[in-house]
């Protein structure tokens, strides 16, 4: 299963947030994996500091649990400063509709 979302950075924030994915925490590794996710990546479009994000999931189910992680929790929390975010540091995420895709 696919999932494609798109978030907003805080303008000036670009080389910080690529910095951080550069540095992942082992723990958010570890954690991407056993709830199902793989193939993760993200793109930055610079005019408008808008993320693109596209990863491949066993499970929306699965992938929904790993929001209740302590992990997750601590990296949003972590990343709160410099993205827009919901209220208890959840990032804004807006999925988008996969409207083709060619293997």
């Amino acid at each position: 299963m696919l999932k494609g979302f798109k978030m907003k950075l805080y303008d000036g924030m670009a080389k910080e947030y690529e910095k951080r994915h550069n540095e992942l925490w082992d723990e958010m590794k570890e954690m991407i994996h056993a709830y199902g996710g793989k193939n993760y990546s993200i793109f930055l479009d610079e005019e408008t500091n808008t993320l693109f994000g596209y990863i491949e999931l066993e499970s929306r189910e699965k992938w929904a649990e790993s929001a209740n992680t302590e992990i997750c929790r601590k990296w949003w929390h972590f990343m709160a400063d410099i993205m827009e975010t919901n209220p208890e540091s959840i990032p804004v995420s807006i999925d988008l509709v996969n409207v083709f895709h060619l293997d």
